[in-house]
């Protein structure tokens, strides 16, 4: 099982726990993963605004891995949700795609359609399953309870991501019960984190993260688990920087599934970089058994 391994812009920088936790965690599953210096930016950041040229950035990072004759393996969301699009938009309309694929013979480049855009958690869920991963937990988790946060671009539009019922997911909460936390329900689970709002009206931006948070807290979750760079910039930094304000006086953790499955497979602190938060998550670990 070998992939081309897309990490986009932020993760590399910003959330650099999130790619070292899922390498290591794939590392002890046996699956391999390829990387390609030339990948770039997906497109998301100008996908609102200039829609051709967000498909030609897609685009060309698709056909980056159609030439490595690989799928492609995507840990951010949003990264997700844009090469699903452009592909899909791509195959529907013939003519943006011989438009786009004139720029990319430029570089000896053309989208053909046959690579399948994956992200982390499908190919947990699908490509090992619950019950091969359930066999790599060596010390899972008991009594911490854990409200998932999806994350918007995996799940809408539904029709192009097909990633999860967008209105019932359950995809990451198996996967988080399969380490032995218990995922719970909560009202707010499927509602924007903030995230997209931060620079444009952070005032709005943060309420919305303090409203997500007061409701998984009064929920009964422990912790909040992601999947997407993005929505854990947003519960741990921002979250951070509103520590002063009396609605987050008392922070709601939030880690990334790579480092909560990491943790049950036994994979050390270190390699699943468990201190490179803004808030101290250390004390996830004292719910292993």
């Amino acid at each position: 099982m070998k992939f081309a391994l897309f990490l986009g812009c932020n993760i590399p920088v910003r959330v650099r726990q999130y790619e070292r936790s899922a390498r290591a965690v794939l590392d002890k599953l046996g699956v391999a993963v390829v990387d390609n210096t030339e990948f770039k930016c997906c497109g998301n950041p100008i996908r609102n605004t200039d829609n051709k040229t967000f498909v030609l950035m897609a685009a060309r990072n698709l056909a980056l891995a159609e030439k490595q004759g690989l799928d492609m393996m995507v840990l951010c969301k949003c990264c997700f949700g844009s090469l699903k699009k452009a592909a899909h938009l791509m195959k529907q309309d013939s003519e943006l795609q011989e438009e786009v694929n004139a720029v990319l013979a430029r570089e000896g480049l053309r989208f053909k359609g046959t690579v399948e855009v994956r992200h982390f958690l499908s190919v947990l869920y699908h490509d090992i399953g619950i019950t091969d991963l359930k066999e790599k937990i060596i010390q899972p988790f008991k009594g911490i309870k854990i409200a998932t946060h999806n994350g918007c671009h995996a799940l809408r539009p539904s029709e192009v991501t097909q990633f999860d019922n967008p209105v019932a997911p359950v995809l990451f909460d198996e996967l988080v019960s399969a380490t032995g936390a218990q995922s719970i329900d909560w009202p707010l689970k499927l509602e924007c984190c903030g995230a997209p709002l931060l620079g444009v009206n952070d005032t709005l931006s943060m309420n919305l993260t303090e409203k997500k948070l007061a409701d998984a807290k009064a929920t009964g979750a422990d912790c909040l688990c992601v999947a997407c760079p993005y929505c854990q910039m947003q519960f741990d930094s921002v979250q951070q920087m509103t520590a002063s304000r009396p609605k987050t006086s008392n922070p709601l953790l939030s880690i990334v599934f790579p480092q909560l499955l990491g943790l049950s497979m036994g994979i050390g602190n270190k390699a699943l970089g468990l201190t490179r938060h803004m808030l101290d998550i250390g004390g996830i670990a004292s719910f292993l058994e």
